[in-house]
Parts: C-alpha cells; structure tokens; sequence
C-alpha cells in the first residue's frame, strides 16, 4: 500500500485547477492504482482535486473531517454537491473527535493525515506559515519535522485568487 495525504490552498484561481490536475494526474499515474490510497480532508481547492484524481486513476479515498459539524459549518453551497460525491465515493470517512470546526479540529485532522501519510502531496506556493495554524505550510513543516517526505505540486503558471 502507499498512501499519500494531501495538503494545499484552498483559494486556487480558476485557471490553476487544471494546472494543478495535471500535474497531480502525473504523479499518481506513476503508482499502482491497487496500492493507492490518497487520505484527504476534501475541502474546497487542493484536497478536492486531490481526490478527484485518487479517484479518477483507480485509487482508493480516505476523507478526514475535522469535527462533527464540519459540513454544515463550513462547506459552502458552491461545494456542497463535490463535498457530497467524495464523502459518498470515500472507502472510509473519519471524524475527528471535535464538535466544533476549529484550529483545534484543523490541527487534529492533519495530524490525522500526517499519520497516515507515506508521502504528503502538498498544493503549495511555497510561502511561509502564516502565523494562524492549521495551514498548508504548517502542515509541510509538520511533515518534514516528523520525516514524511513532501512532494510539492505548484505548476508554472499557478496562482491563488485574490
């Protein structure tokens, strides 16, 4: 089995999603569709397309939902339907321990990942943490700390919105 977590930016401009799609599609055509298992916490940007391509090249789902409430407080409209369809296509959905979706909740989560992880896949842009937790690039350092390697995915030609 080799199992890949994910981590990555959650505000990918509209033209970076393909960018980044390829190239995740390329990096996971090189492992065994059998022995492939992404663990994703889906959120809207990095980690749903993540998942979508675990998926698309045979490989098995693993979804880690910070909190019990993570859905309903935090998966907006516009994601909702691909929220659904991962949850309900995962081989298995684990909830963290937390009621409410918080810093807490985040970092429970991707600990979760991490412990999973044999290698972490991070959509990433490469700046630094941002001083709030929980973030893409807290979760690299996370992973490098406990010796996961990281590949990181950004594509020539990526961006975030805003």
């Amino acid at each position: 089995m080799t199992t890949l977590a994910v981590t990555g930016h959650m505000d990918l401009a509209d033209e970076t999603v393909p960018l980044v799609r390829a190239e995740l599609e390329q990096l996971l055509a090189l492992e065994n569709p059998e022995e492939l298992v992404g663990v994703s916490c889906i959120a809207k940007g990095a980690d749903s397309v993540f998942a979508e391509a675990v998926l698309a090249v045979g490989g098995r789902l693993v979804v880690v939902l910070p909190s019990s409430d993570y859905r309903e407080a935090k998966v907006k409209p516009d994601h909702a339907s691909t929220f659904d369809r991962l949850c309900q296509a995962a081989r298995e959905v684990v909830v963290m321990p937390h009621g409410t979706a918080n810093r807490a909740a985040y970092e429970a989560a991707n600990s979760e990942l991490l412990r999973r992880a044999d290698r972490l896949v991070a959509v990433w842009d490469g700046r630094p943490p941002s001083g709030k937790g929980g973030g893409t690039a807290d979760t690299v350092e996370q992973a490098r700390a406990a010796g996961v390697d990281v590949v990181v995915v950004w594509p020539e030609g990526a961006g975030r919105k805003g």
